[in-house]
């Protein structure tokens, strides 16, 4: 029986329920005046980051919980499709981005770079490409290795010229970026096909698939075209073109009428509007393999450059998306999945049969694996109804005098946007639903 014991242990460390009066950050009630995006403004506002300069946050307890959460959904979603996670270095030595041509200032404009005591240069990474492909030399050498798709979630570091979007557009922000290598083009496409489906899996558990499309876009460097999925919103820096019923868009950038067509799209049947671009997907070819020398033995013997692709998600930018997409003027909105804790409990008063009611269905939520934020606080209910609002927990239940000598509960349902009295058994049903 001593696996089921530490099973249990090892479940109930994973339940991080917590009294809002231990939390040592504080709300407030104005952002920075420096701060322009609703996203930072909000999450600054409720205690979930801080500024240390321009495209640099720091993530206090209740953000890291919800970069966490987010981080749990992708690689749920990178896992199911065959991904392996790895980490890789974050310093980056000079010599293999040259093989690529990518360590010149004039081909890649957004490098950390530094210099070590012995005098070597290096570099901060802002992709993985190069330093992935280098390794897989070591583990791929015949047809028989492939495919391998590998990703990891590592800080990356760019020196962008602007950064005032909030936490859309970092200098420093934590990335999934996936790899995939391939015998072939065919091996290639049909991963590339699970891939958008895995995008579009994470976006719809974040709670904004219905806001975010598969976007037609340019390869860059890499190839003619990529996809890109966008989320709309005025936030957003770039402009794409729409149709609602497919799902699908076009960025500005290619809307030509040879890739409409292409798509099998009419200009009449599109919508221009904002978006921001929370994930991308493209395909690499040899690009790198060649380069960095990176071949399989084929069946016949013969030395092969393995095909490529790259898959990216910017973590940080994917909850900055939500906020901009979900927040209200009263404060964030999370998704369930998202949000740092499941229930918010305000109690009323903090002495009497309201707290003692209060910690009785706090722990009888916790028991079961429910996380529970419990404001225990000895503050005004006007203070706690407007934290509640600001910080954004999906389901809120309030305990009075009134409603216990009832035996009821006020329950808000944020996302529903419903609030109803409940009895207990009504409670425990309606969040056990939605908490599966």
């Amino acid at each position: 029986m001593r696996w089921v014991f530490l099973f249990i242990m090892d479940y109930h460390a994973r339940i991080t329920s917590m009294r809002q009066s231990q939390i040592f950050t504080k709300t407030r009630r104005e952002a920075p005046s420096d701060e322009v995006a609703k996203n930072s403004q909000l999450l600054i506002r409720a205690g979930f980051i801080q500024k240390m300069t321009a495209g640099v946050y720091s993530f206090l307890p209740l953000g890291l919980k919800v970069l966490n959460n987010i981080e749990k959904i992708i690689r749920e979603e990178m896992n199911a499709i065959g991904g392996q996670e790895l980490r890789l270095a974050a310093l980056q030595e000079k010599a293999l981005w040259e093989k690529t041509n990518r360590w010149d200032d004039a081909v890649v404009d957004n490098w950390f770079k530094t210099t070590l005591k012995n005098g070597n240069e290096m570099g901060l990474g802002f992709t993985h490409e190069e330093p992935l492909t280098s390794l897989m030399r070591d583990h791929i050498r015949s047809f028989r290795d492939l495919p391998v798709y590998a990703y990891q979630f590592q800080t990356k570091f760019r020196n962008e010229t602007r950064a005032k979007s909030g936490i859309l557009r970092g200098r420093e922000f934590l990335m999934k970026d996936l790899y995939s290598f391939s015998r072939d083009e065919k091996e290639h496409d049909e991963f590339y096909e699970k891939s958008k489906i895995a995008y579009k899996n994470v976006f719809n558990r974040a709670g904004i698939g219905e806001k975010t499309y598969i976007t037609f876009a340019s390869g860059g460097s890499f190839s003619k075209y990529s996809h890109e999925f966008q989320m709309l919103t005025e936030a957003g820096e770039d402009i794409i073109y729409y149709n609602k019923e497919k799902g699908v868009a076009v960025n500005k950038e290619v809307y030509t009428d040879e890739v409409l067509a292409e798509m099998g799209l009419k200009k009449s049947d599109m919508t221009e509007g904002k978006a921001v671009e929370v994930g991308n997907i493209f395909s690499l070819g040899t690009k790198f393999s060649e380069p960095l020398e990176l071949f399989y033995k084929n069946e016949e013997g013969k030395n092969i450059p393995v095909i490529m692709g790259s898959y990216g998600i910017g973590v940080p930018r994917l909850m900055g998306s939500i906020v901009e997409a979900l927040g209200d003027d009263k404060g964030i909105v999370w998704p369930t999945e998202v949000s740092p804790f499941a229930v918010h409990i305000i109690a009323m008063k903090t002495e009497g049969v309201v707290m003692e009611a209060a910690e009785k269905l706090y722990k009888e939520l916790t028991d079961i694996g429910i996380e529970v934020l419990l404001d225990d606080r000895d503050a005004r209910a006007g203070e706690k109804f407007g934290d509640a609002d600001l910080i954004g927990i999906p389901l809120r239940i309030t305990i009075g005098e009134k409603s216990i000598a009832e035996g009821k509960y006020e329950f808000n349902d944020r996302i529903a946007q419903k609030t109803e009295l409940f009895d207990k058994d009504q409670l425990m049903a309606y969040i056990g639903k939605h908490n599966v």
